[in-house]
């Protein structure tokens, strides 16, 4: 773990929880392509560059989710490194606390303000076209969180951040996390179309040939929506909908998986809600759904 990997050329990748990538531009300058979960990811970054006698010049975050951007603030004080994010989530990794808030939907209490959910505070400026390193290239990958983006170094290797999962981990955990369900199938299936000498997902292996895990995921996403389905097979509040695709997939419940798959479901809800196949209304003063 947090082993050096080089993918092509100057592009290299951190293998960690959630792979780190490592570009290297000007002389002994290099950049990152988010900075791991917390400050001991960031320690171990930072002694890989020490190692090899790398100058960090600037962090590019993906998105804002706590395990890519939980290494931030360690690196940025040890190296006064800038840090970017793209549009809305650059205020998320400015003050992270937004993304537990908005998981809960209120104030998050104890167990929800811990580094799983909350990394520190960092620096972080609006991600441009212009702040890029030469060669890169921006690919805007919407639909797991708000605004994310993956990135293509000049070396036609591809950052594909959390845009899809490993099978081994979808098979295991079923309900991996979506904003957007329409989004993320887009994205998907823009992904299916990208060549690249090497592709880096945050969470599956490296790979030259990335579809295939793609369509993995596009089948996933729709297993998932048909268990949604039936788990409004008759009237019920969200609360039971959740319940049912717990038991029914075997999962265990806590307070992370509580607000991390709830918010999944609830965004499933609105995608079929939209699509015509669920509806809503009020009984008892209960928000009820069901087939449409």
């Amino acid at each position: 773990m947090y082993e050096l990997a080089q993918a092509s050329g100057g592009s290299y990748y951190v293998e960690s929880p959630a792979k780190i990538g490592l570009v290297r531009l000007d002389g002994d300058e290099v950049c990152l392509i988010d900075s791991g979960g917390d400050k001991d990811a960031g320690r171990k970054v930072r002694q890989i560059l020490d190692a090899n006698g790398w100058r960090l010049r600037a962090i590019y975050n993906t998105h804002s989710n706590a395990d890519h951007i939980g290494g931030n603030q360690y690196l940025q004080r040890q190296t006064g490194c800038r840090v970017y994010a793209p549009a809305i989530e650059c205020a998320f990794t400015a003050r992270p606390v937004l993304e537990p808030s908005f998981l809960y939907g209120g104030y998050p209490f104890r167990e929800l303000r811990r580094k799983f959910l909350l990394a520190p505070d960092s620096d972080a400026e609006l991600l441009t076209a212009e702040a890029l390193p030469e060669g890169f290239e921006m690919i805007p990958l919407p639909g797991h969180f708000f605004n994310m983006v993956g990135f293509r170094t000049g070396d036609n290797v591809v950052y594909l951040a959390d845009c899809l999962s490993a099978r081994e981990t979808l098979d295991k955990y079923q309900i991996g996390f979506i904003y957007d369900v329409a989004a993320y199938l887009e994205t998907l299936e823009m992904v299916k179309r990208l060549s690249a000498a090497l592709f880096v997902p945050a969470h599956a292996a490296a790979a030259e040939d990335i579809a295939p895990l793609a369509q993995y995921n596009i089948d996933k996403v729709h297993q998932v929506a048909g268990r949604v389905l039936e788990a409004c097979r008759d009237p019920a509040c969200f609360e039971v909908i959740l319940r049912r695709l717990f038991q029914g997939y075997g999962l265990n419940m806590n307070f992370e998986q509580y607000v991390l798959v709830g918010s999944t479901v609830r965004s499933y809800l609105s995608w079929l809600k939209d699509r015509g196949e669920v509806q809503a209304g009020f009984e008892d003063s209960m928000l009820l759904w069901s087939r449409a």
